[in-house]
């Protein structure tokens, strides 16, 4: 077997290794020690093969893991979503989900190309992967709409808490960089051993070597620390919050009533929920994204203020918030409306990122007879920011207004929307969301997963409300309580309800909320500049990997 065989075979283990043990990361296996070494193999293909080869072994572990990770998609099926369409959809989102590995495992190995056995070079080639993963997976997140689905750094606070520091900073594309700096460093520790396998050139000075591994350490350790002063600045500030009392009301209603199911009543299938959930004497009562479609849908009609009126009796609470459509202007949205029991009218805010695909078909609006293959049946129009006012009472007898960020299902893996929020002065979030169309499957814990990061990186608690779960809260600082079947994981597709406090904050965004993730990115422009630029020209030449 020639050499170049034999590199081939290793680097389809190395690929398929990082695969498996990203998939194993997320849930359902929750094996999140994982985290800090799934990338390692790819990253030591990255330093061995050549570019074309690293992109293509990138694809293919990339590939293995997005298949197993959406593997929660065929569930649609039983919601009335055909299977040749099902299966386009999923390996078609894995696919795309994995040019992105692709694209970093040709910058990746190009920098290291560059880097060549020169020490200084190969530790800034160390850093540089760092950023340009960050990079690649905000251009996944962004693009064509984005898909930021279970980012690199979304596990780090279950792995532990303190951990997730850095995301005040930058977000979840930092500490995914700061996982990428620590999974490499593992790969240069286990090149130190496999080296003269591969036949790489390594640094002749002897202190090279523990420069490349300590200093990305130290600087893991250094940003941490810069972290930290405003973390504890923002636990010691909570003391001049509003306290919200808020129940959260789990209905888990089918998402699609088949041929001889029976519909239920929604007033008998909320109204035992509401008495239970009065007992917290709640200021606020949040129900999931699609609670008003059993009333009627549309939550500015009389039909939906009548509901509202009956919900906030039932549950003794002041405001209500729950999601339908809403049609203005000819053009129907989905939509959060909160309901007060001393307003006429509700508040509403629009959802502004909506799914392709799910809500709309791309180019419906011009094409008009593709919007008749929307699963919603209906193409759905974006809204725009908004911040709702909730009047709470205090115990003194005077109110205060807090001001609510609302975000809609998808919404909470958009980093851009929670941080544009918290920027605008909101004091606390409210998601709701229904992720029936995947029920009996662990795509709900993979979506909640998203809502602890949004909490961390803008320092605002989040009261979370999903028809089939996961329904809980978040605060600032990244505790989770969730709603729970009497075990650890969180209640999913059952009913229940679940009440608590939650500290509405006075506005005072973070670092990443002022900044976003600008600074990431412009130094992952600068890594692809350095990593696209031409070799010299007295180069080594590349070997046979």
């Amino acid at each position: 077997m020639t050499l170049a065989r034999k590199n081939d075979l290793v680097c389809a283990a190395l690929a398929a290794a990082s695969g498996l043990l990203l998939w194993s990361v997320y849930a359902p296996r929750h094996e999140t020690m994982n985290l800090l070494v799934a990338l390692t193999p790819l990253l030591v293909v990255a330093r061995v093969a050549r570019p074309k080869r690293s992109a293509l072994w990138f694809f293919a572990g990339g590939f293995l893991f997005w298949a197993l990770t959406l593997s929660w998609m065929p569930a649609i099926v039983k919601n009335n979503g055909p299977w040749p369409l099902v299966a386009m959809g999923w390996l078609g989102l894995a696919a795309w989900c994995s040019a992105h590995f692709a694209l970093f495992g040709w910058l990746d190995a190009r920098l290291w190309r560059r880097a060549g056995d020169r020490a200084v070079p190969r530790l800034f080639a160390l850093l540089g992967e760092a950023v340009l993963w960050a990079g690649c997976e905000w251009l996944r997140g962004t693009l064509f709409t984005g898909f930021g689905w279970n980012g690199l750094g979304l596990p780090v606070p279950d792995l532990l808490r303190a951990f997730a520091l850095p995301a005040r900073l930058g977000g979840v594309y930092l500490l995914g960089a700061l996982v990428v700096l620590v999974s490499g460093t593992f790969a240069s520790l286990l090149l130190r051993v496999a080296g003269p396998v591969w036949r790489l050139p390594f640094p002749r000075n002897r202190w090279s070597r523990p420069a490349e591994t300590v200093l990305p350490l130290l600087l893991v350790w250094g940003v941490m620390a810069l972290s930290e002063p405003d973390w504890r600045a923002y636990d010691l500030a909570g003391e001049s919050g509003v306290p919200v009392r808020v129940a959260l009301v789990q209905r888990n209603a089918p998402c699609c009533f088949r041929a001889g199911m029976v519909r239920e009543d929604p007033r008998e299938a909320f109204g035992p929920l509401l008495e239970m959930a009065s007992a917290a004497k709640p200021d606020l009562v949040a129900l999931a994204e699609s609670a008003f479609a059993e009333f009627g849908g549309d939550v500015a009609r009389p039909r939906a203020l009548d509901a509202a009126a009956w919900m906030l009796a039932k549950a003794g609470a002041g405001s209500l918030v729950a999601g339908g459509d809403w049609t203005s202007d000819g053009k129907t949205r989905n939509a959060a409306a909160l309901f007060a029991t001393n307003a006429p009218t509700p508040q509403i805010y629009a959802k502004q990122h909506l799914v392709p695909f799910g809500e709309f078909i791309p180019l419906d609006k011009w094409i008009t007879p593709l919007q008749k293959l929307s699963p919603v049946g209906v193409s759905l129009h974006p809204g725009e920011p908004k911040l709702l006012d909730l009047t709470v009472v205090r115990e003194d007898g005077s109110a205060a207004t807090v001001k609510v960020a609302p975000l809609i299902c998808f919404e909470d893996v958009v980093p851009a929307l929670a941080r544009r929020a918290a920027a605008a002065g909101a004091q606390m979030i409210v998601l709701i969301t229904n992720d029936s169309w995947f029920s009996d499957s662990c795509e709900a814990e993979q979506h909640a997963a998203h809502t602890v990061l949004r909490a961390i990186e803008t320092g605002l608690p989040v009261a979370r409300v999903g028809n089939s779960g996961v329904t809980g809260f978040v605060t600032g600082l990244g505790r989770v309580e969730w709603l729970k079947a009497g075990g650890t994981r969180p209640l999913v597709d059952a009913r229940g309800w679940i009440s608590g406090t939650v500290l509405a904050r006075p506005p005072a965004p973070t670092p990443y909320a002022r900044f976003g993730d600008r600074p990431l990115l412009a130094l992952f422009a600068l890594a692809a500049l350095v990593a696209c630029a031409p070799r010299r020209r007295n180069a080594p030449p590349e070997d046979a990997a």
